[in-house]
């Protein structure tokens, strides 16, 4: 593919006429997806495909043309010089953009990421086998996902990553079950045994009677999975720049010292240990890690170009939507063998659901618990609890009411196939809370 990439930069670069600039852009992938339920395998694939997203620049008007491809330099040569009359016609047409900024320092960059992954068949053999005799339901994807960029200037970028994603349900009955998810760079037959086995512990304690618990606040301890969801509606515009200086962040509050977060708790855009390229479509190439909650204080934000050029703030190469694509929390100390225990009495939250806001000046999200979540008692699991809504201040969550976070972090893949695999990663711990309130 990079090769391909090359040929296609070096056919653009000759094309050019006086006074235009590009940007390309490639997206492409070659996957394995397999679907399971019932413990068997139900619809199994590989999915091949390539994008090039050609931007054509011309003084401040530009246009952009996105087109697959066959990943043949001679087949796809014409096409991409179709794309380039088309663009060319109508930039002439357009308006000014005032705020167009173009990457026109040059920093190539190339990463490769090739772990070993098994066939599929194989990894789901291992599958089949650790989750014989349940009900399993489940999604695997996995293979090579390939990123580039190239400009007139001559820039290269060049991103190259093998990964894989599994996430399975172990169902009881009705709507208790236990989610599970395993991700990464290396498959290792091994820990996938020891997710199944944990997961098979918990769905042995949905088989007693659940506890229907009154509204009120409660202990509760929010496992990786659960904590997901929570950063997931922080980066809803939380750490965007843009979003910071027009005050509709939910962290806005952090940001004139009205509120913080606990101590414990850091944030940053750690794109070096992320899945993601570190560089963006508009040319523009990352650090290593940016630091946006450090000691529970908001200390940087994500800037896009245009932010940039619109309130005169350095950029750091973030996406036009100024979204987190390697999110990572700092871990606690916490060891996960003592978590039942640190919580005594309270909830266990496997997972949250059908999270939004409540309050978004307040930082506040209301949601679901869903999946094997459990009343404990004495540090001890003694019943499956009913599906139950949470309102809370994440300013209370991770802030007042935190007590700890484990020692140990989970990476989490985001799974969403839709159009193409998804480069978005989170690493988190799990989240120890003294009070959260749950009104439903």
């Amino acid at each position: 593919m990079e090769g391909y990439f090359t040929e296609i930069a070096a056919c653009l670069d000759s094309s050019l006429e006086d006074g235009e600039m590009y940007t390309c852009g490639l997206e492409a992938e070659v996957s394995d997806f397999v679907r399971m339920n019932r413990g068997r395998v139900r619809q199994c694939g590989t999915v091949a495909q390539a994008y090039l997203e050609l931007h054509l620049i011309r003084g401040k008007r530009h246009a952009q043309h996105r087109l697959g491809v066959s990943r043949n330099p001679a087949d796809d040569r014409e096409a991409v010089l179709q794309a380039l009359r088309s663009l060319r016609e109508t930039v002439r047409q357009v308006p000014e953009d005032p705020h167009l900024r173009v990457a026109t320092d040059v920093h190539s960059s190339r990463v490769q990421r090739t772990a070993t992954l098994p066939a599929a068949e194989d990894a789901f053999a291992a599958v089949l086998e650790a989750g014989h005799g349940l009900d399993l339901v489940g999604f695997y994807a996995a293979g090579p996902i390939y990123r580039g960029f190239a400009n007139s200037l001559g820039q290269r970028n060049w991103h190259e990553a093998r990964t894989f994603n599994l996430e399975w349900s172990l169902y009881h009955r009705a709507d208790k079950a236990v989610k599970t998810a395993y991700s990464g760079f290396e498959w290792s037959d091994a820990e996938l045994a020891a997710r199944m086995a944990g997961s098979r512990e918990r769905l042995a304690l949905l088989s007693t009677p659940s506890r229907t618990l009154k509204p009120g606040r409660y202990r509760a301890y929010l496992a990786p999975p659960a904590l997901d969801e929570v950063a997931t509606m922080l980066c809803w515009g939380g750490f965007s720049g843009r979003a910071l200086q027009t005050r509709q962040s939910c962290l806005s509050r952090m940001q004139d010292g009205s509120a913080s977060l606990s101590a414990a708790v850091s944030f940053a855009e750690n794109t070096a240990a992320g899945v993601a390229p570190a560089f963006q479509s508009e040319g523009y190439t990352r650090p290593e890690r940016v630091d946006l909650v450090d000691r529970g204080r908001l200390v940087g934000a994500l800037v896009s170009p245009r932010t940039s050029r619109e309130f005169a703030v350095a950029p750091n190469g973030a996406n036009a939507d100024e979204v987190p694509e390697s999110l990572e929390m700092g871990a606690g100390d916490l060891p996960a063998g003592d978590v039942l225990a640190a919580l005594d009495t309270g909830i266990y939250v496997g997972n949250l659901w059908y999270l939004n806001f409540s309050d978004r000046p307040a930082c506040r999200l209301t949601g679901m618990t869903r999946f094997a979540s459990f009343w404990v008692e004495r540090g001890r699991i003694v019943a499956p609890i009913d599906v139950m809504r949470f309102d809370d201040s994440v300013f209370r969550m991770l802030g007042s009411n935190l007590e700890a976070l484990t020692r140990d972090r989970d990476l989490i893949v985001n799974s969403s196939t839709y159009g193409s695999r998804n480069l978005v990663s989170m690493r988190l711990p799990g989240a120890l809370v003294g009070e959260m309130s749950f009104s439903l």
